[in-house]
């Protein structure tokens, strides 16, 4: 049986701090009904969770192998993590 609520992190690396990843990720996220969170790291990466239905993840984690307008993605590293249950986004 599938899970009806998946999680996964992500680390983009690339272009995407101050180009407004973030909180176009939140957008996208918004739009699919996934929770979660995107924070820039100090590498330079940025480091997003989502969680939600299995379909709307996997189209927000699609999503971030592009960006927005202007990110220059070179690399999404991601693996899977236990759902926390959370309903909101936030942006660290």
């Amino acid at each position: 049986m599938a899970a009806d609520r998946v999680a996964v992190r992500l680390v983009v690396a690339g272009r995407v701090q101050g180009v407004g990843f973030r909180y176009a990720c939140r957008r996208t996220a918004a739009e699919h009904g996934v929770a979660g969170s995107a924070r820039n790291l100090p590498s330079g990466e940025v480091e997003v969770v989502l969680e939600g239905s299995p379909d709307a993840v996997a189209a927000v984690a699609a999503w971030a192998h592009h960006g927005p307008p202007g990110a220059a993605v070179a690399d999404v590293r991601a693996e899977d993590v236990a759902p926390t249950g959370s309903t909101g986004f936030s942006i660290g």
